[in-house]
């Protein structure tokens, strides 16, 4: 049954406000809590019963300008908790609504997130501040809202691990434990994720809108969208046909990326697509091991409507219903209903050969060619073709290629990942050809290369190590040392060569979980 106003107040047995000398000074700026009441529901986060602080990000507080020591205090916990709210916070839960996997559900919203409010970083951008896992909103739907331990850490080490990769992504400030257990296939230790984001606006935000007939609930997030994200639109001629162009834009780069490091999100809905161009909504993503464009490792996509070879396809199609939502916009823009029609098939179309360049510039970048020329996108996907008919590792290929580059000694590292290592020795033969018409010299050359192709990424065995390892006895090491090494990807850093090398067979990873 649809909510039109699902705002309701806070109960006696949710946080309760700090005041005076205990303020935790967050510098809260609110802009989306000032939009009308249908945007949202206002709730508190519920009071959990023994909070335990695993893990600060205390070099993303200090970059939003917040006080890694208050938030350690006893005080600062309690927030991160949801069991206190920060003075200037505005506690609410989103409205959106949302496709899964193909199938259109009218509401959606935060079911198990609060926002808090926004502060504005010491880099001038404005961020949100979201509790995941904070209890029981309007947009529950019959949920605990409440979050697992494991799913939370895994959010915070590979979100973690994704912005040391260089992708834009959502971020993990904290992680605390509950002293509660949640129910899901058996009973959990819960926890709560203190995340930060550009935005929380979704596709399905406009969605929500959209499908309620509600054409000035859709301008009036449009507008808003425009404001924080896309300022420069508001100059142009047509400024929601700019808002399109630009998300379909930063959305083609975005992928792009996710693909050149062989990261599968896994539940690419249009719910968990952001429209600040950031990867969000971390559940049961995965990265590849040995190339397989057609690898699925999420245990609910189980027809491979996100499998890794699909992302762009999927993002397109993503991209396609946020048109449709705009179009009432864009029809006032362009005069009529058609001509709007016209305006959106023409990004969606252009939206290819966007993802296509930015994929191929940097495929191109992790094989050491930095000047295109007829030919090269062709060397590169001949590589992967190789790479997936002999399951070499996807990561570890491009890394010791980075040796390889620097000198025909470095063929062997590479050779050995190859079931075929002839595979690897034809194509190695024309891509040295190729690297003869480069001008810089074969060690330049490699340490480029070494700047895109990483070292170390949150290998599945070592994440779900970390995390059993957690779960079930405690024991936070694993994931300490594994959140050290993911930190610093693309370093070559003794010591840390297991986080480097492909799981054996026993270890493998073939599925991982959403956690809702």
């Amino acid at each position: 049954m649809a909510m039109d106003s699902p705002n309701i107040r806070p109960s006696t047995s949710q946080a309760s406000t700090l005041s005076g000398s205990d303020t935790v000074r967050f510098g809260f700026d609110n802009t989306y809590a000032k939009l009308p009441e249908r945007f949202y529901a206002r709730v508190n986060p519920t009071p959990v019963a023994e909070v335990r602080l695993v893990k600060l990000n205390v070099e993303l507080a200090m970059s939003l300008g917040l006080d890694p020591e208050e938030l350690k205090s006893n005080r600062g916990v309690a927030i991160l908790a949801g069991n206190l709210v920060a003075e200037g916070a505005e506690p609410l839960a989103m409205a959106y609504a949302g496709h899964q996997f193909g199938h259109f559900v009218p509401q959606l919203g935060d079911g198990r997130a609060n926002l808090l409010g926004e502060v504005v970083g010491r880099d001038g951008r404005r961020y949100d501040i979201q509790l995941k896992g904070s209890g029981r909103t309007p947009f529950s739907r019959g949920g605990d809202g409440r979050a697992a331990l494991g799913p939370v850490l895994r959010e915070y080490l590979v979100s973690e691990a994704m912005a040391a990769l260089g992708v834009p992504t959502a971020r993990a400030l904290a992680a605390v434990t509950t002293g509660e257990h949640v129910l899901r296939e058996s009973a959990l230790p819960g926890a709560v994720m203190t995340r930060v984001a550009g935005s929380h606006l979704r596709v399905g935000s406009f969605q929500y809108f959209a499908a309620r007939g509600d054409t000035d609930g859709v301008r009036v997030l449009a507008d808003y969208a425009i404001r924080r994200h896309y300022p420069e639109a508001s100059q142009a001629e047509q400024p929601y046909r700019a808002l399109l162009a630009g998300v379909m834009e930063r959305q083609a780069k975005l992928i792009a990326q996710w693909m050149l490091l062989g990261f599968i999100h896994g539940v690419m809905n249009t719910d968990n697509m952001s429209i600040s161009g950031e990867t969000i909504d971390y559940g049961p993503c995965a990265f590849l091991e040995a190339y397989d464009p057609a690898k699925v490792y999420s245990s609910i996509d189980h027809g491979g409507r996100y499998a890794y070879g699909n992302q762009a396809r999927a993002a397109q199609w993503n991209l396609a219903r946020l048109a449709e939502t705009l179009l009432p916009l864009l029809a006032i823009e362009a005069g009529g209903e058609e001509a709007a029609i016209a305006v959106a098939n023409e990004l969606l179309t252009d939206f290819v050969p966007q993802f296509e360049a930015a994929r191929t510039a940097g495929l191109l970048r992790k094989i050491g060619i930095l000047t295109q020329r007829e030919g090269d996108a062709a060397l590169a996907e001949d590589l992967l073709q190789r790479m997936a008919a002999n399951d070499a590792d996807f990561t570890l290929t491009f890394r010791r290629l980075c040796d390889a580059a620097a000198g025909t000694e470095g063929d062997a590292g590479v050779r050995a990942l190859f079931a075929d290592p002839a595979a690897y020795d034809g194509w190695a033969a024309g891509w040295r050809r190729r690297l003869e018409e480069e001008t810089d010299a074969g060690r330049v050359r490699a340490a480029a290369m070494r700047r895109v192709n990483p070292a170390i990424i949150p290998r599945n065995h070592l994440v779900e190590a970390a995390l059993q390892a957690a779960t079930q006895r405690q024991d936070f090491r694993q994931f300490e040392d594994l959140l050290d090494a993911v930190s610093r990807p693309y370093d070559d850093r003794p010591g840390l060569e297991r986080y480097s090398v492909p799981a054996l067979a026993e270890e493998c990873v073939e599925h991982t979980f959403c956690g809702t």
